[in-house]
Formats: structure tokens, sequence, C-alpha cells
């Protein structure tokens, strides 16, 4: 009797698997680090196959560990960071060089030739994008150019590239299936999300042969099998999402206009806009949101580049933290930030900045200064960052947002959505789950197999565990608004400089 929906849900610091019921109720997870690679200032990557390794062993681990057989699995969803850009050769299985990970920002001078030279109006228009070395396109094209042979093997059809999703549902496969979802190709800068395409003009732009390419298929849909050789079963792969559009779905954002903030490595902001692309001239991107039967839904994103890595950083930089739960625990013991501001542009700023050339640094600091005022002011960077998002897409669209819907791993910590309710001025809801990414590809999955009739039923499971209203003056967030905005502008574009 088929009982659970598996979600693998491999991000850029761990790979984990979480089993879900159908009424949305965690049964397991298993979760394991894996290494950064940092071989140059700004260059990120990871290991392709320490990427599968650590998926495929806490799958097997997750399910041995509530006594569960393959036989009571519906089906496996999947949800990745996105970006992520892995080149392998289609006849061994072996990637070719490491994956070059979304933050990575070696491309940084290339993109902003395009920009110069005016290819952002054709990039923007085609794919919703900016010509950011944070997107696939220009990672593949790094890639092809610097290792030997690359490009006379993807001429010659004898390359894959795919970003994780597409990693993974190759080797789930045995090689079967090369495939990858509307919401992970829209974020390649090589897609064109009006024809719904792979674009001719941006390939030959960077100069890359279609033949590397994988197939494009809805969200919800069903991939293909897993080899019986890899997991002991064929388990039907049912549902794909990039992981910020698979935790919007995952908050059942299924409304134009309902939006959300994922606090992971990164923080990512996105609204859905409903079944149309919604463009905009400032640093607010468009992108799919995912691809149902014959729909295709959109959503509004801005992305901030550092969130939990900015307390990983407290941990494992500075060392001044020895767990992500104590950094609430000592920015609780001031009562503010002390006039310390914290902006964490480690690999540069994302919206509305888009400056790949900024530098992380710490401000305001005095003989007063604590480490638990420079914790305190690194979690407030998170919600200060989430507002110059939020002030862009209200700019941008005139929606006007009644609340933000919270998740990720840094929506446990209180203090943090505490003030981010008092900067927005805000309701922030946090639902029962906080592990919306890995739910929503569960749901995607369980659309697929019939599991879900509609998304009406899976609005049902939704719970709400806590709503933070938000207190301060206008007054009060105006000043801490300009005092934050005065630090940005002191970051920007430092690498240049």
């Amino acid at each position: 009797m088929k009982k659970y929906i598996m979600a693998l849900d491999q991000g850029t610091t761990s790979s984990r698997c979480i089993i879900f019921d159908k009424e949305g109720n965690v049964k397991s997870m298993v979760q394991r680090e894996f290494p950064q690679i940092f071989p140059r200032e700004g260059w990120v990557e990871h290991d392709p196959m320490t990427i599968w390794s650590t998926q495929i062993s806490v799958a097997t681990e997750a399910l041995l560990k509530i006594g569960g057989e393959w036989s009571e699995v519906y089906g496996i969803g999947i949800t990745n960071q996105r970006e992520t850009t892995i080149i392998w050769d289609k006849n061994t299985g072996r990637p070719i060089y490491n994956a070059i990970v979304w933050q990575c920002r070696r491309t940084a001078d290339f993109c902003g030739e395009l920009a110069k030279l005016g290819y952002g109006r054709i990039i923007k228009e085609k794919t919703g994008l900016l010509p950011d070395p944070y997107f696939s396109a220009s990672k593949i094209k790094w890639i092809l150019d610097s290792v030997d042979g690359a490009r006379e093997k993807a001429k010659a059809g004898e390359l894959c590239f795919g970003t994780v999703d597409s990693w993974l549902i190759w080797n789930l496969t045995g090689g079967k299936v090369h495939a990858t979802d509307y919401s992970n190709a829209s974020r390649t800068m090589l897609y064109n999300i009006n024809t719904l395409s792979w674009d001719e003009e941006l390939l030959e732009l960077f100069n890359i042969p279609r033949s590397m390419l994988p197939e494009v298929m809805p969200s919800s849909h069903v991939y293909g099998y897993t080899d019986a050789g890899v997991l002991g079963a064929a388990i039907p792969i049912g549902g794909v999402a990039g992981d910020q559009q698979a935790a919007l779905f995952g908050q059942c954002c299924f409304e134009r206009g309902d939006m959300k903030n994922t606090y992971g490595t990164g923080a990512f902001l996105l609204m859905n806009t409903g079944k149309v692309p919604y463009f905009t001239d400032d640093g607010m991107i468009t992108t799919i949101a995912w691809g149902l039967g014959d729909e295709v839904y959109y959503a509004a994103e801005g992305s901030v580049f550092s969130c939990g890595a900015a307390i990983q950083w407290l941990r494992d930089g500075l060392g001044i933290i020895k767990s992500a739960k104590e950094s609430e625990e000592l920015a609780r013991a001031v009562q503010d930030s002390g006039g310390v501001y914290v902006v964490p542009a480690f690999q540069g700023l994302g919206a509305p900045w888009w400056d790949p050339y900024a530098r992380g640094m710490i401000i305001g600091i005095t003989r007063a200064t604590t480490r638990e005022h420079i914790v305190r002011a690194t979690i407030e960077s998170i919600g200060y960052q989430t507002q110059d998002v939020i002030d862009m897409m209200h700019a941008s669209t005139s929606i006007k947002v009644e609340a933000l819907k919270v998740d990720g791993g840094a929506s446990a910590n209180e203090l943090l959505l505490q003030f981010q309710a008092d900067i927005l001025g805000l309701p922030i809801e946090r639902p029962s789950c906080i592990e919306t990414t890995a739910l929503g590809a569960a749901y995607l999955c369980g659309l697929a197999l019939g599991v879900y009739k509609s998304v009406d039923e899976i609005k049902k499971n939704r719970q709400i565990d806590k709503v933070f209203t938000p207190g301060g003056s206008e007054k009060w967030r105006a000043e801490r608004i300009k005092e934050w905005k005065r630090a940005v502008a002191r970051s920007l574009g430092w690498k240049e400089a």
C-alpha cells in the first residue's frame, strides 16, 4: 500500500531527503552537508559526484529510518539549488569539471561586457533575466572554453549540460533521461520564457551547441523511472522544480499576488504573477514558477545572495558562534545592533543592486561593539535585504503586499522574523512545516501521479504555526533603512576600486 512521497532536496550546502505522507507531514528526514570548494576569490564549486553520492545515500537512509519499503513510495519529487552548472560526458556519465555554483562570480567581467554591448535588453526580453554570472549560460561557456577538448566534444554531441536536477535525473534513471523542468530551464539565460523553447540567438551568443541541452518538461510530470540498479526499484520521478519555485508551490502561493520568502543559503522572494510574464526595467527578474500540464505560471523574483551563508560565515569564518541556533541567543543578549551594520556581499549583491563587484563589510564599530552586536547586525542584514527586494517589487508591480509567507532554515530564528515584521511593517506568516521547498516538490510529484486531484486539495494541508505582528514606528523604520542604504552604498563596486 502506497503511503509516502519522497522529496530529494539538493541544496547549496547539503543534500537532504524528506519523506512526506499525503497530508504533508514529515515522516523522515536525513541531511548530509558536503564540502564547498573555493579555488580563488569569488569562485565557488562543488564536486558533482559528491552531490550525487550524498543525495542517493540520504534517500536510502531516510526510507530505512522509518522501516519503509520502496513499494510504499508513490514517487520521487526533486528540488535543487538553481543555476549551478554541471557538464558531463554522455558516454561515461562522468563530469568534465566541477559544478560551478550559482554563487560563483568568475564570469562577472564577461557578463559586464555583454551589458556594455547592449545585450541586456535582448536577454531580459527573452529570458526575464539580467546578464549576470549568477545564471547558467556564462558558466557553460566558461567550462567549454577552459577544459581541454570540451568544445570539440560538445560539437560532436558527446556532452550533456544540466542544472542539478538534470544531473540527478540522469543518474537516477541510469542515464536514460536527460531532462529538466520549466522552472530550472528559465534560470539558464538560454531559455525563451515567451516561446517556451531554447533560444537559438542566445545559444549562438554564448557559443553553446543545442545538443548539450536537456529536454524541458512540465514541473508536475512523470520524467521517467529510477533504474532498479540504483535504488533497487523502479520508482516514478513525478515532480521537479528549482528550490525557490518549489517553495512557492509548497507555500500554496497559487494565486496572482501571493508572495513568499525562503531564508536558505540565500534569501529568495517570489511573487506569483499568473499566466503572463511580468517584465520590468529594474532589478527584478521574471521567471517561470512552474508548469502544470499545458499551463505555465510565472513569477517575479528578487534574489539575496547571502542569508544563511552569512550565519555560516559567523560560525566557520569568524568563529564567533558555534551553531546557527546560538546566533539567536547571542543576538538577544543586546537590545539592538549598537549602530553596527553588516553588508554580507561575499559574492557581490543581488537584487535590487546586481553588483558582482560589491564586497562584504562591517561598519559602525566602536570600542563598545561586542560580538553580540556583530551577530545581531548580521541577522538584521537578512531582514534589510528582504526589505530592499519587497520595496523594489512594490514599485515595479504596484501590487500591495498584505503579508509575507516565510520558510527555510533561518525562519526558525524568531528574532529574525520579528525584526523582519518590524522593518517591513507587515505580518509574517510561518507555516507549521517550514520545509516547504521539499514539500513543494512532493506536491508536484503527487499531482502528476494522481495522489492529489487538484491544488485545492493541496491547500487543505496548509497550517500556520505563528504570525509575527509588526512593531516599531514609521520613523524608526525610515531611520534604520536610511542607515542600511548608506552602508550598502559603501560596499558597491569595491572590487573594481
